[in-house]
């Protein structure tokens, strides 16, 4: 029976295994979830029964589950069309119906058209989704400010920009797997980094603007406030700017963006009709936080780190026949392998699809380190500016945002970058006490 066990038999199996406890698990988080949040749908936790009323804390369950059921709609899709495209031979058929249509004499033009094909069919089978989540549950809760002419303009501008700037970067990928040797896992690496820094240069001062404006900030009180914070923490930015978030959502948020001499403070609009002056310096003092703690360089290195170790493996695979033909692919390895056709844009795709089927059951561990991070981020808030006005724009942020107060304990190591609003308002106030 062993004898039997090919490595092709034996990566489908490891791979079909996966992927159902992946399904399995998610399902399971999620009704915990949903019971969790349901179950305390009907009184609002004790601590924060003096600020948030009864009515609020509804909503935010409601809105909690609303999203978790198109989540669980989402997670069926997923899976059938990861099934769709590896096992059941969806990505298979697709190559070969681009090799019968384009010939195989074109290493370079092929592979690149097999990777935009992939990502037009995979959109659209995500649009009417997306669509439902923004007309559907954002609208019915108040938070989309969005008409249908602004998402199809939003969905125009990000299918051009995608065209514009992926397209050529898949080329310069493709070009570089075929020309570079057995080492073009680390040429890759080092112009995909090489990309992801451009970014941080070019977003936030070409790209973000396509989509929403950015007024320097008008308040010159709060402004002072917040220079003065930044001084005092040795931080220094391009400009302060106010982002027209209203114009798509309720939702509100700050945030740091660009690199270097490229660095913005941004603050939605919404933030800022929502909070005092002292709470926008708090939540502000919290970001400075993460830059205290340089927990932006330890991501990007970080990210640096995984991508270099994931290409390498993709390296390997990349020779394997088995790779290609467990995930039900048919393997037309280069000449010198036994093969006719570089499978680049092959192996580029299968490790794209099979890597978030394994990476899931490690996301506690990522998710652990990330609200680790932002609890430091609170306690050195808590030292540059008021804990209480930090806290208390923390329960607005969660009331506005209809962020459910009672997750499930589960849910939260799996999924959760910050942690419950309980958790970090204890927090602040022990460190209150302790000052």
């Amino acid at each position: 029976m062993n004898a039997s066990l090919t490595p092709t038999l034996i990566v489908s199996l490891v791979f079909g295994t996966a992927l159902l406890l992946n399904w399995l698990l998610k399902l399971w988080l999620a009704s915990r979830q949903i019971r969790a949040v349901a179950g305390h749908r009907a009184s609002v936790p004790a601590e924060f029964a003096s600020v948030i009323a009864l009515d609020a804390h509804q909503r935010a369950a409601d809105y909690t589950v609303a999203k978790l059921r198109i989540g669980l709609i989402e997670l069926a899709l997923g899976a059938i069309v990861l099934l769709g495209w590896t096992l059941l031979g969806g990505l298979d058929w697709l190559n070969s119906t681009l090799l019968d249509w384009m010939g195989a004499q074109r290493p370079l033009l092929q592979p690149l058209a097999l990777l935009v094909a992939f990502a037009v069919i995979n959109g659209l089978i995500e649009l009417p989704l997306s669509l439902h989540q923004t007309f559907g549950v954002e609208q019915r809760f108040g938070f989309n400010k969005m008409t249908l002419r602004l998402w199809l303009a939003d969905l125009a501008k990000s299918t051009a920009l995608s065209i514009a700037i992926g397209v050529p970067l898949a080329a310069l990928v493709l070009w570089l797997m075929q020309a570079t040797g057995a080492w073009w896992w680390l040429w890759t690496w080092g112009a995909w980094m090489g990309f992801s820094l451009l970014m941080l240069v070019i977003y936030p001062m070409f790209i973000a603007p396509l989509f929403n404006q950015f007024k320097p900030l008008q308040d010159e009180a709060l402004k002072t406030r917040v220079t003065a914070l930044m001084t005092r923490c040795g931080f220094a930015a391009k400009g302060l700017f106010v982002m027209d978030g209203s114009r798509r959502s309720a939702h509100a948020n700050a945030y740091f963006t660009g690199f270097g001499a490229a660095k913005r403070v941004v603050f939605f609009d919404t933030l800022l009709n929502q909070l005092t002056p002292p709470e926008v310096e708090a939540v502000l003092a919290h970001e400075l936080g993460h830059f205290k703690h340089r927990h932006i360089i330890q991501r990007i290195v970080g990210m640096f780190a995984f991508s270099l170790a994931g290409l390498a493996l993709l390296g390997w695979l990349a020779q394997q026949s088995w790779f290609y033909a467990g995930l039900g692919v048919t393997p037309n390895l280069p000449a010198n392998l036994g093969g006719t056709v570089p499978n680049h844009a092959l192996a580029l795709l299968l490790f794209m699809l099979a890597v978030p089927v394994f990476s899931f059951f490690v996301s506690p561990l990522m998710a652990r380190l990330s609200r680790r991070h932002e609890f430091e981020a609170d306690a050195y808030a808590a030292t540059q500016a008021n804990a209480q006005d930090l806290a208390g724009a923390l329960v607005k942020l969660y009331q506005d945002n209809a962020s459910t107060l009672t997750p499930d304990p589960l849910y939260v190591r799996f999924y959760y970058s910050h942690p419950p609003a309980s958790e970090r308002i204890a927090r602040l106030g022990a460190q209150v006490q302790t000052v």
